[in-house]
């Protein structure tokens, strides 16, 4: 596991703990959820990316078989 130092605004740090006490978690819990998520979304982004890539150049075919899916 790696530590991580970064700096916040003491109010940005206030609303953090606030938060984290709210949900009953540490600041350090409820900031390693939330990265956890924001990676998620960025692998889910990068995927889709990759997916479009390999579609390029594939629209008439697609709708072809759409066609033939719905006709």
């Amino acid at each position: 596991m790696s530590a991580l130092t970064f700096r916040l605004s003491e109010q940005k740090h206030q609303r953090l703990k606030e938060m984290a006490q709210q949900q009953n978690v540490s600041v350090n819990k409820l900031l390693d959820e939330t990265v956890s998520v924001l990676l998620a979304e960025h692998d889910a982004y990068t995927r889709f990316l990759a997916r479009v890539a390999l579609g390029k150049n594939q629209v008439p075919r697609g709708l072809d078989l759409l066609n033939k899916a719905i006709g």
